[in-house]
């Protein structure tokens, strides 16, 4: 798990700096960053920052969501729930979420647009973290005492929840 946390980490970064500054302010992370550096002055740094560097829709609208994936997916592999007699392994679990999301902005049960690249970039980058990476720990129960890797796991997805929308 050591050597996926660079991945996990540039993956993160990415996402972030995409989030910061290509994507609507009133995300939760953008509403962070506005109260600790004011409005104006995050304004202007966004301005420069996409003149300097402008994206295409795909890389700002669906490469993050696919970056997510990667990231919760890494963490998710090292563990399943047990629930009753059957166990269901971690990994499929972003998998699960990302495509539920998607059918509930396609069904306006939450805030978003569906958007079929977002569950492609998805499918993509959850295929890549499982199978581009070796891992031959053996699962454990991710409902056991927290440890450090169990933690990393659970931060990953509540980095997540910082690109919510607020209303």
């Amino acid at each position: 798990m050591k050597k996926h946390y660079s991945f996990i980490i540039a993956s993160l970064l990415v996402s972030l700096f995409i989030y910061l500054f290509y994507r609507t302010d009133k995300t939760l992370i953008n509403e962070v960053v506005i109260r600790t550096i004011s409005f104006d002055n995050y304004a202007s740094l966004r301005q420069a920052v996409n003149r300097f560097l402008p994206l295409n829709e795909f890389v700002i609208y669906s490469l993050p969501e696919g970056l997510w994936a990667f990231c919760i997916t890494l963490t998710s592999r090292p563990y399943y729930i047990q629930q009753k007699n059957r166990r269901i392994n971690c990994q499929v679990v972003p998998l699960i979420c990302c495509i539920g999301l998607e059918i509930a902005q396609l069904l306006h049960v939450t805030k978003g647009r569906f958007d079929l690249m977002d569950i492609w970039a998805t499918v993509i980058f959850w295929f890549i973290a499982t199978f581009a990476f070796d891992d031959k720990q053996d699962k454990q129960n991710i409902l056991m005492p927290i440890n450090g890797r169990r933690m990393v796991c659970f931060i990953s997805y509540g980095i997540v929840y910082l690109s919510h929308v607020l209303e």
